[in-house]
């Protein structure tokens, strides 16, 4: 089963502290881009996979969304989402995306936000969410980019130039990852972004679009604790097609 850290108490009440927890879509700054790759979404039925508090639930029910189904695993978040929800076309389900099981031909559109890099293995999901999906459905979402999973050694190095770079160790060993943040012991997983591509080739997706997100000069004049992000991205964001 995938670990369950957001039901951590230290864990939940440092991610509630987080902007994006705080303001939702708007916090989040790879939001704007994110949402460029999106299909339409009125009238469409949609999954949202390790949904949080909900806010892209309630943004595509505003946009028109005829079904949105929330998953995670975390009871704290879900109960968090649901006491935020009034719209009846939203449900929220506790789930375990390592073993999702959804109807055939079900969805238009698949989401999610910051959660598969969690996942063990993802090759059964997207197996999953390809036979879920319409033919033309869409699997749009972000994840934490290897480039960040990869370094065990934290922290900025300083070449002989004088120049700041972050070091990257052991990319190519792909596997679990351990970190401290909020709580200890939390686990990731590390993948080379090649492996996240090709697992989704192999499911039968197209790639749409892939986006090495990193944020513009307003947005680290607005928030200076991005501009360490600059320098290498932290999150990427993927757009993909079932066939027609």
């Amino acid at each position: 089963m995938t670990q369950n850290i957001y039901d951590d108490p230290q864990f939940f009440a440092g991610y509630a502290s987080l902007e994006r927890s705080v303001k939702g879509l708007d916090g989040a700054p790879e939001w704007p881009t994110l949402r460029t790759l999106l299909p339409e979404i009125r009238d469409k039925q949609i999954i949202d996979l390790g949904c949080g508090y909900g806010w892209f639930c309630r943004w595509a029910s505003d946009q028109g969304a005829a079904r949105v189904l929330g998953v995670d695993v975390s009871e704290k978040m879900l109960a968090r989402a649901q006491a935020m929800t009034q719209a009846d076309n939203i449900e929220y389900r506790r789930g375990d995306l390592s073993t999702l099981t959804l109807p055939a031909h079900s969805l238009d559109l698949a989401y999610s936000s910051l959660a598969l890099h969690y996942l063990e293995k993802v090759d059964g999901l997207f197996s999953c969410l390809f036979r879920a999906l319409k033919p033309g459905g869409m699997l749009v979402f972000s994840a934490e980019h290897p480039v960040y999973t990869a370094p065990l050694v934290q922290g900025w190095s300083v070449g002989r130039d004088g120049q700041k770079s972050w070091p990257v160790s052991h990319y190519q060993q792909e596997g679990e990852r351990i970190s401290s943040w909020f709580a200890e012991g939390v686990k990731k997983q590390h993948r080379k972004l090649a492996t996240w591509i090709n697992q989704l080739i192999a499911a039968g997706f197209e790639i749409v679009h892939v986006d090495e997100w990193g944020p513009d000069a307003d947005q680290i004049a607005a928030n200076p604790v991005l501009d360490e992000e600059k320098e290498r991205p932290m999150i990427f964001l993927l757009s993909a097609r079932k066939p027609a």
